[in-house]
């Protein structure tokens, strides 16, 4: 299984699934990332976390926990 943690900078992938259950999977998908949503990665921390991305036309702070409920394609 391939990650959004997982997906090289200025690289594009696409959401297949949200693993996480409840609080956090309604707070990633109000952030506008469902299933079948393009994400461009743009910049990783020095250390890692966050990651920062680019979806639906804006760009967005994500966790590395939260990165890896992210399936991607």
């Amino acid at each position: 299984m391939k990650t959004l943690r997982d997906i090289p900078v200025g690289e594009t992938a696409k959401v297949v699934k949200i693993h996480g259950e409840g609080a956090l999977k309604r707070r990633i998908m109000d952030m506008g990332i469902t299933k079948g949503t393009e994400i461009t990665v743009r910049k990783v921390a020095p250390l890692g976390d966050p990651v920062e991305v680019n979806v639906r036309g804006y760009e967005l702070s994500v966790r590395k926990d939260d990165a890896d409920i992210l399936e991607m394609e």
